[in-house]
């Protein structure tokens, strides 16, 4: 456990990266299981996320369900990492981005509303840069979760269900929306963004709940910036295998508590 939180903030993001309250006053469920009143979570919330500590209270929403997305690559020259990243990051669908070690060194992710708009935000990157582009479409998932204990053993992670695209309605989207972007950290903040959408409280986090049993949400809770609250070593790893043994591969990879992408 990293020295960056006190003890309270360390509980606050190990307890509730998962299964974030869907109640009408979620802080204040965090507060009683915590012993601080709402207005003290959220104080602390907003403050980690001040901080770049966590990036939002909210959802990652599962890869190819609401949308298109990849995971790409370039080949940007030392000189041009810094221009080449603020390009990258000037696009609306890129969450993220990061330098790693090879001659493809600047990887991103790119989402976008369906797959013809994703083309179109990758040509406009290779246009405006004038680099290739590595375009890695996810075939499957066997584990993607972007989760981990802070402190303490990590549990290992079952196997996923496939999604139950038929939950999934058109007026669902502007709420993965706003799980995708934040939470406003407000009282009620489901009945902020039903206000904003037009919709009741009920219906926003009966919605919530049906795209978490269906496997469209991944999960619902704080979603921690690692690298800021200390845990700055990991790595990106992968194999040539063949074919027969891929899904026996995978499956023991998504299980060992090390691993949060497969």
């Amino acid at each position: 456990m990293t020295g960056r939180l006190d003890q309270i903030d360390g509980h606050l993001l190990d307890n509730y990266q998962r299964d974030f309250p869907l109640v009408p006053r979620p802080f204040a469920q965090l507060g009683q299981d915590l012993g601080l009143t709402e207005a003290e979570v959220i104080a602390r919330l907003t403050a980690l996320q001040a901080r770049g500590q966590i990036s939002r209270v909210g959802a990652t929403v599962r890869p190819n369900t609401a949308g298109a997305s990849t995971l790409a690559a370039m080949a940007v020259p030392e000189g041009r990492i810094e221009e080449g990243a603020e390009l990258v990051n000037a696009e609306a669908g890129v969450n993220h981005s990061y330098l790693r070690e090879n001659a493809w060194n600047l990887w991103f992710v790119a989402t976008a509303a369906d797959a013809d708009a994703l083309a179109a935000q990758l040509a406009r990157l290779r246009a405006v840069t004038g680099l290739d582009i590595l375009d890695l479409r996810l075939m499957r998932a066997f584990n993607i979760d972007l989760g981990f204990a802070l402190q303490g053993p990590r549990a290992q992670m079952a196997p996923r269900p496939a999604p139950d695209m038929m939950a999934l309605r058109p007026e669902d989207r502007p709420i993965l929306q706003a799980l995708s972007s934040g939470l406003p950290l407000v009282p009620q903040p489901y009945l902020r963004l039903a206000q904003k959408l037009g919709r009741t409280e009920a219906d926003i986090i009966h919605r919530i709940r049906t795209l978490r049993a269906a496997e469209i949400l991944t999960r619902v809770g704080v979603i921690v910036r690692h690298r800021a609250v200390g845990w700055t070593s990991n790595a990106m790893v992968v194999w040539d295998v063949p074919p027969p043994q891929i899904e026996a591969a995978c499956l023991s990879l998504a299980a060992l508590s090390g691993i949060i992408l497969c």
